[in-house]
């Protein structure tokens, strides 16, 4: 039911296909699994398809190795009228222990769409606790700043 679940965990185990050339698991790898836990955390607090408006302030914290457990965990920290903005933390350990340490974390912006592509409603999160409250103001702020941050791209792109 809409609006009812904010928080997704997803896990992966990082295979020999994800290594780069320094024989972690590659960037691209960690990114489509970013991808995929904020889709599943906003399709379920929507009850629709959503698609990935914005993702950034990746940091790669530490490495990943091969074979590692991986969880992407998922959670919406703000609504506005379509979009969701979704705060990934992803960690990792070895398989064969509970411990996980963080690997990267980041913010990704989806939006609710209907079955032309057009954006539609999402129903409101409300923070109640003051870590959820503070979540919130966290976006409010990053939103202010990638406003500037793109104006200052304008100058980078070729018309």
């Amino acid at each position: 039911m809409p609006g009812q679940d904010r928080e997704t965990a997803l896990r992966f185990l990082a295979e020999p296909a994800d290594v780069n050339f320094g024989g972690k698991v590659h960037g691209g790898a960690v990114m489509k699994w970013i991808d995929l836990a904020a889709y599943a955390c906003a399709a379920g607090w929507s009850g629709r398809y959503c698609i990935t408006a914005y993702a950034g302030g990746i940091r790669f914290v530490r490495p990943i190795h091969v074979g590692s457990i991986v969880e992407v965990m998922a959670r919406v920290i703000y609504t506005g009228r379509t979009s969701m903005h979704i705060g990934i933390e992803v960690r990792a350990g070895d398989p064969t222990t509970t411990d996980r340490e963080r690997t990267t974390h980041c913010i990704v912006i989806m939006v609710a769409v209907d079955r032309s592509g057009m954006p539609v409603p999402v129903p409101e999160w409300v923070p109640e606790s003051e870590k959820d409250k503070e979540l919130r103001e966290s976006a409010i702020r990053l939103m202010e700043m990638r406003k500037k941050i793109g104006a200052e791209m304008e100058a980078h792109l070729e018309l």
